[in-house]
């Protein structure tokens, strides 16, 4: 069973980069969705998927006598889940307030503060 999720978390985690790496702020605000889910799935994978049963050790034992799911992951999840929420309000903000500002969503576009006539920064090393 998680083989599958495993394999789709990769793909996630691919497809995020691929994404971020764009000239696009859009595209790049996608892959930052992406990512987040892909980290939040790879969070609930390693906690082990398991049937519906409840973490309850009985009286009188040290661990519960069959296999339980892990509550610790899911447990971040929801805390993963409020904060990338609202890092991707902020980000759409940003972007929203950066497309107002400079006409464009391109980040090869956004030359602002850089003067005209100068020759172009250079853009490595």
């Amino acid at each position: 069973m998680e083989g599958p999720l495993a394999l789709l978390v990769g793909c996630f985690f691919a497809a995020s980069v691929y994404l971020m790496l764009s000239d696009s702020l859009i595209r790049i605000l996608i892959g930052v969705v992406v990512l987040s889910n892909a980290v939040n799935l790879l969070i609930f994978v390693a906690g082990r998927i398991v049937k519906e049963v409840p973490p309850i050790i009985p009286l009188g034992a040290q661990i519960p006598p069959i296999e339980t799911a892990n509550p610790l992951p899911q447990a971040l999840i929801l805390t993963a889940i409020v904060i990338s929420f609202s890092f991707f309000a902020f980000l759409l903000v940003l972007v929203f307030r950066t497309y107002q500002a400079l006409g464009t969503d391109k980040t090869d576009e956004m030359h602002l503060a850089e003067p005209q006539g100068e020759p172009i920064p250079p853009r490595g090393y």
